[in-house]
């Protein structure tokens, strides 16, 4: 296989087609109001609201987030929040079925316990939600107090997902995030004692002074703590886009062969250990509803990577939050001051979005498909979308050249990566992306 000229092409992570980079002004709050309208009655859908504050900065930290070391602004935010809500489930025509949510951040636990219970409600109150629903958050361990992992319990959370990147205390050092493998323990057993039994950890390949040793020693400390899952991601250094990035030094970080490596000693450390390797970057206990999905066909991909959620529409609240409706992509306000002054002025404080065509639609499902499966019938595909077929022919070249460099087999038709080329799915991904040679580009590495 002659994949050494692949390993560090910057690529895009493929959440969705097209990727954020490509949204536009175009899509703005009466486009949003009117896809909200047309959703009909019972329609499945996920919520997903970003909490965009921490009390310090991981350098390595690649989200829209910034440091609030008061509540103040917090405060001021949820205010926000809870105004968005209101206005996105009045712009709704019939009541939907949600059967997802999911706080992101940031750090969605730096909320008050009781405003947090508060803003659970408040959904409740404004959306259908199933009984079964999954309710998940992110955490930091380093500041889950036990009074909020009782609140979380209480609001009804169900999983949760846990941030480690690594145990090494000279990693964490050059990362600016110490935290350790005690603290993560006691707040594991924490919320499976309060009932939160489902709970992923999330690991970073490629941080600066990291070796094997260090990552091998991180992923056996996580293993004692048995999680359900793990997500494992390759560090993505764009300190032109996140200036916090630029006290990384670059001579600290490994190359893209020493990446490979780390990334494949963790998968195989966590195979090893029973787990089930899912798509690019995520592994789950055989029972795991993930595990399930990926041996039924049933895994989906969105912008929390990998995921059992088959939703109709997602609907992203917060700043910067991303949202999908059949229609297509909505992106809010990035910054927190418009996002809040598009609240107060009574508008959905949309920033920018995108409408898909029928060709996007068919790349969009090839891609995914790519993505969770590691294979792909293209013809199979093709014959469920109205699209000439023929528009495919510059991916169908491409996709010949990576057989020939033995990254895939290729029949004309299906796709299929081997094993031993599983971290470059991103690449084979890449084939079916027209937009992918647009500016503007700001991809992580593609390994």
């Amino acid at each position: 296989m002659h994949a050494a000229p692949y390993r560090d092409e910057h690529l895009p992570r493929y959440t969705s087609y097209p990727t954020a980079p490509h949204f536009n002004a175009g899509i703005d709050a009466g486009t949003y109001a009117g896809w909200l309208k047309q959703l009909k009655a019972g329609t499945t859908t996920s919520l997903y609201l970003h909490v965009p504050f921490c009390r310090s900065m991981c350098w390595y930290c690649g989200c829209h987030t910034t440091v609030a070391l008061r509540d103040g602004p917090i405060v001021d935010y949820l205010a926000a929040l809870r105004g968005e809500i209101a206005l996105v489930a009045g712009a709704l025509s019939a009541p939907l079925d949600v059967r997802h949510i999911h706080f992101g951040g940031g750090t969605p636990t730096i909320i008050e316990p009781a405003d947090f219970v508060a803003l659970v409600a408040l959904l409740r109150q404004h959306f259908p939600i199933h009984p079964n629903a999954e309710i998940a958050v992110e955490i930091d361990p380093r500041r889950l107090a036990p009074a909020m992992t009782a609140a979380l319990a209480a609001a009804g959370v169900n999983r949760a997902s846990l941030g480690v990147q690594s145990f090494d205390p000279v990693v964490q050092k050059a990362i600016n995030r110490i935290q350790s493998v005690e603290q993560t323990a006691a707040v594991t057993t924490g919320l499976r004692e309060a009932g939160i039994a489902a709970v992923s950890f999330d690991l970073i390949y490629g941080l600066p002074k990291q070796t094997l040793q260090s990552c091998r020693d991180t992923v056996e400390q996580c293993l004692t703590m048995q999680p359900d899952r793990f997500s494992i991601f390759g560090y993505a250094h764009v300190p032109q886009f996140k200036k916090h990035q630029r006290r990384i030094a670059e001579a600290d970080l490994p190359d893209g062969e020493a990446r490979h490596e780390q990334a494949e000693l963790m998968a195989r450390l966590l195979t090893e250990a029973g787990y089930v390797r899912v798509g690019l970057d995520h592994f789950a206990l055989p029972e795991d509803p993930m595990a399930r999905a990926l041996a039924q066909g049933r895994l989906h991909r969105n912008f929390q990577g990998y995921t059992t959620d088959p939703c109709e529409a997602l609907i992203g609240l917060g700043a910067s939050a991303i949202g999908k409706l059949p229609q297509g992509y909505i992106q809010n306000e990035v910054v927190i001051g418009r996002y809040a002054e598009r609240i107060a002025d009574g508008a959905l404080p949309i920033g920018k979005g995108y409408r898909l065509t029928p060709e996007d639609r068919l790349r969009a499902e090839l891609i995914e498909r790519v993505m969770c499966d590691l294979t792909v019938d293209i013809d199979a595909i093709c014959a469920q979308h109205p699209i000439d077929a023929r528009v495919l022919a510059p991916s169908l070249r491409k996709l010949d050249q990576l057989a020939q460099d033995g990254l895939i087999s290729f029949d004309g038709s299906r796709v299929l990566l081997p094993e031993n080329a599983r971290l470059f799915v991103r690449k084979v991904a890449s084939v079916f992306d027209a937009h992918l040679d647009q500016p503007p580009r700001q991809y992580s590495r593609a390994v």
